[in-house]
């Protein structure tokens, strides 16, 4: 991630580089915090500023959107869709938690325990999107409050993406910090050495919390598979069985019949297939009646149920004409081990075992996963195209021109003598305390990955002022980087389940603080045994 030092191709040559570097770090944090400028045009903002102002050269303050580890991040996201779409998260989540009886300590244990392992695959946002709806499924068989269950989902993701590399951003980003910063990079599986004590302890912490989460039911309830299904039966008179309804390659989908359709006034009956044959009509209603065994004239407003294989279904209800009563692309979803899910799972081994290996760097294994993906038509370029989250990709992006602008001015030195003539000779603890502390404020503030993109820098620059290893520091950040859990926006997990909990802003703080302050003792007093200074 690192540049050449600038040489005054900027825009301006005359502005002082450092002041500069400050007042754009200073603008954008309360960018980041007002929540008012969306965060891509922030970020995009800081790269530019850094250009007009002539701390960088324009390639310098662009070459973020060439950056390996960003590249590395996009092609994450893809490999993440291909488990949730093909429904290998749907299985593992129904395997697991369906199991667990209803007991609200065994379901926190389990929902944790898996949640975290997944986020080490996929990400912290993919995993809990993944096993959200499951989970407010399970707790309202349990007759337990969502709200009792979802929290503990979120915090425990941020708490297993320290399991390993491709758990979180931020691990990719310290890696590179540390190969950058004259040490080396961390190994795939290193991160484990601090994320398991951190998920034992997080899931202890999250099991003797349960007083301290609300009871409170959320605005959202997702598909119950099994009762979606006998409804369905029961309202169409259907003699199906779940299986045959939905299944991994065919499913079925309820729509409504449009005003102004061009279906409105056609001659259907039940049993037909559709004028192309890819779609069986497999019941109708009208109002609340069944319309069975006869011909009728559709009519607007008239409910079909339609039959046939996955793709046709969203093919033929993304149209104009009928509007689907439950989108057959999130139904597909729900579906366990679907088709394309034993290519997603072999093509994501094969990517872990190149990670693990070290036979090609990191981005080339992610690139070659993403584009395998889309050859053997696991998922489709469009589902692909989607699936990279380009708000995360553009902040990052546009944030690592600011790590190299402090770097390169001499800013990260300044603020890190700065930082230590004030903590004197108190010591390497001291100092890391010092920086985790500023981490963990920021990042309940704005997003954890420009706060280590902030961060890092200095906290390079303070372990080259104390002659010490910059290895400690960097996993030290991304422990304490992962403690996002004070505020619902700290995190988009957190945000997740805000609405289907029914939390509010101040119900965060209550469990979030205990396990802030495990995460900060980790990173201080854990982290340096195992990487000394």
């Amino acid at each position: 991630m690192g540049a050449a030092p600038a040489k005054g191709g900027g825009y301006a040559g005359r502005v002082d580089p450092v002041a500069a570097t400050l007042v754009i770090l200073v603008l954008a944090v309360v960018a980041f915090v007002s929540n008012r400028v969306p965060i891509g045009v922030v970020a995009i903002g800081v790269a530019l500023a850094l250009f007009f102002t002539g701390v960088l050269t324009l390639p310098e303050a662009l070459a973020g959107f060439g950056d390996p580890t960003v590249l590395f991040i996009a092609a994450l996201f893809v490999v993440s869709e291909s488990l949730d779409a093909t429904g290998v998260t749907a299985w593992a989540g129904q395997l697991v938690i369906g199991r667990a009886g209803t007991r609200r300590t065994t379901l926190t244990l389990v929902i944790t325990l898996l949640v975290a392992g997944l986020t080490a695959l996929i990400s912290i946002n993919g995993a809990v999107a993944a096993l959200l709806p499951l989970v407010v499924v399970v707790a309202a068989r349990a007759g337990i409050a969502a709200s009792k269950l979802l929290m503990p989902l979120a915090f425990a993701a941020s708490a297993g993406s320290l399991l390993l590399l491709t758990g979180t951003p931020v691990n990719i980003l310290v890696s590179q910090f540390a190969a950058d910063g004259g040490g080396r990079p961390f190994g795939f599986f290193e991160f484990a050495l601090a994320g398991i004590p951190v998920v034992i302890g997080t899931v202890v912490i999250l099991l003797l919390g349960g007083r301290l989460l609300p009871d409170r039911t959320g605005a959202l309830m997702p598909v119950d598979l099994v009762r979606h299904v006998r409804l369905l039966r029961q309202q169409y008179s259907l003699t199906l069985d779940t299986g045959t309804l939905l299944g991994p390659t065919t499913g079925v989908t309820e729509v409504v019949v449009a005003p102004r359709s061009p279906l409105i006034g056609v001659h259907v009956c039940v049993g037909m297939t559709t004028s192309d044959g890819d779609l069986v009509v497999l019941g109708a209603r009208r109002g609340d009646e069944p319309l069975k065994d006869t011909e009728f004239q559709v009519q607007a407003g008239d409910a079909l149920l339609l039959q046939g294989t996955w793709d046709d279904l969203v093919r033929r209800t993304s149209g104009t004409g009928v509007l689907a009563v439950d989108d057959p692309a999130q139904l597909r979803r729900s579906v366990p081990l679907g088709r394309g899910a034993k290519r997603a799972i072999g093509i994501l081994l094969a990517m872990v075992i190149l990670l693990a290996t070290g036979l090609v760097p990191p981005a080339v294994a992610a690139l070659l996963a993403a584009c395998a993906l889309v050859v053997s038509r696991t998922v489709t370029a469009t589902q692909a195209y989607h699936a990279v989250s380009w708000t995360t990709i553009v902040l990052i992006a546009g944030m690592i021109p600011l790590s190299t602008a402090f770097i390169t001015t001499g800013t990260a030195d300044l603020v890190a003598n700065g930082m230590l003539s004030l903590l004197g000779d108190a010591g390497p603890h001291v100092a890391l305390l010092a920086l985790c502390g500023l981490t963990l404020v920021l990042g309940q503030l704005i997003s954890n990955t420009a706060t280590v993109l902030i961060v890092a820098p200095i906290a390079i620059a303070v372990a080259q002022a104390l002659d010490l290893s910059v290895q400690p520091f960097m996993m030290a950040l991304t422990v304490v980087g992962a403690a996002a859990f004070l505020t619902p926006i700290a995190t988009p997990a957190n945000l997740m389940v805000m609405e289907p909990a029914g939390y509010r802003f101040s119900d965060y703080w209550r469990l979030g603080l205990p396990l802030a302050v495990f995460f900060l003792a980790v990173a201080v007093l854990y982290v340096p045994l195992i990487w000394p200074f």
